[in-house]
């Protein structure tokens, strides 16, 4: 059974299911999705502060890694942060 979640228009939304049921616990849960879509630097210092204090970083992180998403903030790392870790862990 798969629900989605999303309490403001505009904010992240993700399936919850058996495989991530962290995803009701992000910092991000309230913010609008672009946040984590940066185009500068101080909008990626944004992002980046919000996943810092993440309850859930190391998960949403890891769901990054495994499901290899090209683009945005995920787990408090940029793209170029994950490819760096992925190539480093190969």
């Amino acid at each position: 059974m798969t629900l989605e979640f999303s309490p403001l228009p505009g904010a992240l939304t993700a399936p919850i299911d058996e495989e991530r049921p962290w995803v009701v616990f992000g910092a991000c849960r309230d913010i609008e999705g672009d946040v984590f879509f940066p185009l500068t630097k101080d909008e990626t210092d944004k992002a980046l502060a919000i996943c810092a204090s993440c309850p859930v970083r190391l998960e949403c992180l890891e769901y990054a890694l495994e499901a290899r998403e090209r683009y945005g903030i995920w787990g408090g790392m940029t793209e170029k942060q994950r490819r760096r870790l992925l190539r480093r862990s190969a």
